[in-house]
């Protein structure tokens, strides 16, 4: 008995286009001929399950099984090489740790001056008068111990991911250029007054460096949604889970640091600029961000 195949059947003289004994394979066949508007029949013959169109359309026919088991031949596309990580990019993270430390402790201890913490609060006010260096000295501000013990941890752990992506001395030349953008943004368009301290606007910003970046890098990956936008749902969902927690939380200012830091991400992550990047040597971008955090203090304190 012949089974009656999608779209109609060729008026006289049909020729095979297709052979097979597992009438599955014929049928998978015959879809692709319908997707492509060819009248095709299959009928069970003595040599198997046979596949017949009009002669007119036997070429075309032909043509396209023909490309569609190539396809099934190619093999599946490869997966992402690892990316070899920045073998220092501890450094980066004990740096940061280092300074938010030594900070914490000469002010906590009643070291140096003792207008240093108001000096270096990002208050929104002054900074709208040109006191632009408190947007980067906030950041090394804390209230109390387990304000600077939790950013110490998460900061030190999402730089030294960031770190081993784009190397240790650029991952933190960005995160601070990229947190401090985000307290000006908040000092300029927020409310006022304002007043805010910590380093979780840059905690937030080398996440949303590091997801961005990712992301960027997986984007043209010939794979599931899933796996490619993994990175950048990952850090929103982060973004959520520890930054909008706590009665004081800057919420703002944990998301323009994610913003700012994503920005950052997507435009180091093109080909271009990492090869720009890469010419300038890491040590000397650390350099940069240890040189620009100091002149701020310099400047806060006249």
């Amino acid at each position: 008995m012949d089974e009656p195949g999608a779209g109609t059947p060729p008026a006289e003289a049909p020729v095979a286009v297709f052979v097979a004994d597992d009438p599955r394979a014929c049928e998978e066949r015959a879809f692709v001929l319908t997707a492509v508007g060819i009248p095709h029949l299959v009928a069970l013959a003595p040599a198997g399950h046979v596949l017949l169109v009009d002669p007119a359309h036997a070429a075309e026919a032909r043509e396209h099984l023909a490309r569609y088991a190539a396809e099934r031949r190619a093999p599946p596309p490869p997966s992402p090489v690892p990316r070899p990580g920045h073998p220092l990019a501890w450094l980066g993270s004990l740096a940061y740790a280092l300074v938010l430390f030594a900070i914490g402790l000469a002010i906590g201890a009643g070291i140096g001056p003792l207008d240093a913490y108001p000096r270096g609060v990002a208050d929104a006010q002054l900074i709208r008068q040109g006191e632009w260096w408190r947007a980067i000295t906030a950041l090394t501000l804390h209230v109390d111990a387990p304000h600077l013990v939790a950013n110490l941890a998460a900061g030190a752990w999402f730089g030294y991911l960031a770190g081993r992506r784009i190397g240790p001395g650029w991952a933190w030349l960005l995160t601070l250029l990229a947190a401090a953008a985000a307290n000006g943004i908040e000092a300029l368009f927020g409310p006022v007054p304002h007043r805010s301290v910590g380093a979780s606007t840059a905690v937030f910003a080398a996440l949303g460096l590091l997801a961005a970046h990712a992301w960027r890098e997986r984007y043209p990956l010939r794979a599931r949604w899933v796996v490619r936008w993994a990175p950048l749902v990952g850090g929103v969902l982060l973004l959520g889970w520890l930054g909008t927690e706590g009665e004081h939380t800057d919420v703002m200012a944990h998301v323009l640091g994610f913003g700012c830091g994503t920005l950052a991400g997507l435009v180091v992550a093109r080909a271009a600029v990492a090869r720009a990047l890469a010419r300038v040597p890491q040590r000397l971008a650390g350099a940069a961000a240890l040189a620009l955090l100091g002149l701020a203090w310099l400047r806060a304190m006249g």
